[in-house]
């Protein structure tokens, strides 16, 4: 099995970045397992409580479980994956059985500042984009999916993401094998990134 691990800064284009890799690659043989669905449950805390917390931390994610399935997966064994509510800011208590696949793809901001799950990628991934424009993609996704007030996603990128983003996502920057910068179509990159997905999937 060959383990990708994909990140970058909240708005930078990772999952366009994995939808173009999956249209290119063109194989069923692949999962995708996004760090938001590995969000600690908190649900022993009130709602008001869990929407008061970090979520940009590396602390605020359930690595343990994270790479526990990735080593599950690579011993060709199933998992269930939890689902995340970004609504309620805690798991749904449903879950989805992943059976194991030739590609695994674990996405997410903090994916690489984790030396264990570090340990579990036969290649790692950063993509890269402009500030503003992470922001701007950002107040867009927010306000457009999740129904969260303008206000609030502007207080919250002030005051946890810009901060968490220079101290933990940029430098993880550092671990990459590539990086891609993601403020055009860089097809190039993406070109470059299947072919060597493909060569290794000769390997495996």
């Amino acid at each position: 099995m060959l383990v990708i691990g994909i990140a970058g800064g909240t708005g930078s284009g990772k999952t366009t970045v994995v939808d173009k890799i999956i249209q290119q690659l063109d194989i069923e043989g692949m999962n995708i397992l996004s760090q938001d669905n590995y969000y600690h449950d908190n649900h022993n805390l009130t709602l008001v409580e869990r929407e008061a917390l970090n979520y940009d931390h590396p602390k605020s994610i359930d690595f343990d479980l994270l790479i526990k399935h990735v080593r599950a997966l690579k011993n060709n064994q199933p998992i269930e994956q939890p689902i995340y509510s970004f609504v309620t800011h805690s798991r749904t208590g449903d879950h989805v059985t992943v059976e194991p696949k030739n590609v695994l793809v674990v996405e997410g901001i903090l994916v690489l500042t984790n030396k264990e799950l570090l340990k579990e990628f036969d290649l790692k991934v950063f993509v890269h984009a402009d500030s503003d424009e992470r922001l701007i993609r950002r107040i867009r996704r927010d306000t457009q999916e999740r129904g969260r007030d303008l206000n609030e996603v502007l207080h919250r990128y002030q005051t946890t993401l810009k901060p968490m983003h220079q101290e933990f996502i940029e430098p993880s920057k550092n671990e990459a094998d590539l990086i891609i910068p993601n403020m055009r179509q860089n097809s190039v990159a993406i070109d470059f990134l299947t072919t060597v997905i493909k060569n290794s999937l000769r390997k495996h």
